[in-house]
């Protein structure tokens, strides 16, 4: 799975995140629920936080795929997540969900990419090579054998109209509709995650909606 293929080993003093992923679970960590997992993770469990981490690893590298559109960035930004869970675990005072404290950390990571995406200028699903210029957006895509060629042409020319509408929103907006038409989050998780009021989602949502049917218009 992503977990044991995109983490790296870094030490964190006499324990490291990369001894935690590296061995399967097989019976050390009895049945037990959220809360009791993070408790014993907090406490020192690796097994503990292994089952944490497997139980939300796609969701983040779903969320940071939608937001980003990048296979590169979003195995960053899921890298940086659980390196940065890891290190603050002993901080979570379950005054929120964990998923949504899981969620804020990656989003807050997307936004600080999305930004830096901005002032440089990037268009990173596109790389050019040797052979020409590559939607690296193809990499996660499963392709059907048997397509209509037709429609995969206009479902090509769709994606790159979405992805440039997307592109034209502010990060804050652009997450905001990635996490309400993507993740299928409602707008009072999505003030939570953001730290910030369901009405200021809300109006961030309509925006940002009112935006991408503008730039979508024209497409027929």
């Amino acid at each position: 799975m992503y977990a044991d293929q995109i983490f790296v080993d870094q030490t964190y003093g006499s324990q490291t995140i990369g001894k935690a992923l590296s061995t399967r679970i097989v019976a050390t960590v009895p049945n037990m629920d959220e809360a009791s997992l993070i408790r014993a993770a907090q406490k020192g469990d690796q097994d503990a936080f292994e089952r944490l981490l497997r139980s939300y690893d796609q969701s983040v590298l779903r969320i940071a795929m939608n937001l980003l559109r990048s296979p590169d960035e979003a195995r960053d930004v899921y890298q940086e997540t659980f390196l940065k869970v890891y290190r603050n675990l002993h901080s979570f005072r379950f005054d929120c969900s964990f998923h949504t404290w899981l969620y804020r950390i990656a989003t807050n990571i997307c936004l600080d990419h999305l930004r830096r995406r901005k002032v440089r200028r990037e268009e990173p699903a596109i790389a050019e090579t040797s052979e020409g210029t590559v939607d690296r957006m193809a990499q996660f895509v499963e392709k059907a054998p048997h397509s209509d060629p037709e429609r995969q042409t206009w479902n090509r020319q769709l994606s790159d109209k979405i992805t440039h509408a997307l592109e034209e929103l502010t990060a804050r907006e652009r997450t905001v509709f990635e996490l309400r038409h993507y993740e299928g989050l409602r707008l009072r998780a999505i003030g939570d995650i953001l730290g910030t009021t369901e009405e200021a989602a809300k109006n961030c949502l309509f925006r940002a909606t009112q935006k991408m049917r503008a730039s979508l218009e024209s497409f027929a």
